[in-house]
């Protein structure tokens, strides 16, 4: 299952039935789990765990230093959850002191080729990164996000749940959950319809998705306004006090 011709440190903690490439090169602080499989040319390196059954392409660059001038080698993290695809050319950077020291990304995501996440970064389960899909430092992906292809996300901004950004978006604010945005800057277009049906949301929580987006961005009022009202509207949608708490936690202000 390990190619002769990959360069493994012997501190390193590979599980029983991982398959790792010819010239892959895996450094001493690396855990990875069972069932992985790691094509040719990866490299790997830092304090970087690896959960189960993912799968990493050729020439992926996994667990390096920050591309932080601040940093200056301080012991720092990445963890990477179970069942992963990590194609291509993919880059993900190891965190800093300047936030948790942990780089996360959870299970179950597609980081297509050129992908990359940044230091810091915390990308929850079942995202979807399209090729060349860029997170600055700090950002927040939650759970189903999608980013499509050549979408740049700004540093410290968060992507809001069951978010849909299309390709080439520039996203310097956040998204809130269920929104569909796109454009340079990114604008918003109503909300992601069509993924949440195929996810399971009732029809009723769609309605009252499209409501509440109504209020934020047709109504022309301000956020005060808007917070108050759709908190109202939550009361009766488990859905709609999520965009409520999203709104009200946001440190970038919300994409309008």
């Amino acid at each position: 299952m390990i190619d002769p011709k990959a360069v493994i440190d012997s501190q390193a903690e590979i599980d029983e039935g991982v398959s790792i490439g010819p010239f892959s090169v895996i450094g001493p602080n690396v855990r990875i789990g069972r069932g992985t499989d790691i094509r040719s040319h990866v490299v790997i390196n830092g304090h970087t765990t690896i959960g189960v059954d993912n799968k990493i392409f050729q020439f992926a660059s996994i667990g390096e230093d920050p591309q932080d001038m601040k940093y200056a080698g301080e012991e720092t993290f990445l963890e990477i959850g179970d069942r992963n695809t990590i194609r291509e050319f993919t880059t993900i950077n190891r965190g800093t002191t300047q936030d948790t020291r942990v780089t996360r990304l959870g299970s179950d995501n597609l980081l297509m080729a050129y992908a990359h996440m940044a230091h810091d970064c915390q990308v929850g389960n079942h995202t979807i990164l399209a090729n060349a899909a860029s997170l600055a430092g700090h950002v927040h992906v939650d759970d189903w996000a999608i980013l499509g292809g050549f979408c740049c996300v700004h540093q410290f901004c968060h992507i809001g749940a069951h978010s849909f950004n299309g390709l080439g978006s520039t996203i310097k604010r956040d998204v809130p959950p269920y929104v569909l945005t796109d454009g340079n800057p990114a604008k918003p277009y109503g909300i992601n319809s069509e993924g949440l049906r195929r996810r399971g949301f009732s029809e009723e929580s769609i309605r009252q998705i499209k409501a509440a987006y109504k209020i934020i961005y047709k109504k022309k009022m301000k956020l005060d306004d808007v917070i108050a009202a759709i908190q109202e509207l939550a009361q009766s949608s488990p859905e709609v006090g999520i965009m409520a708490e999203f709104i009200v936690s946001s440190e970038r202000s919300i994409v309008r």
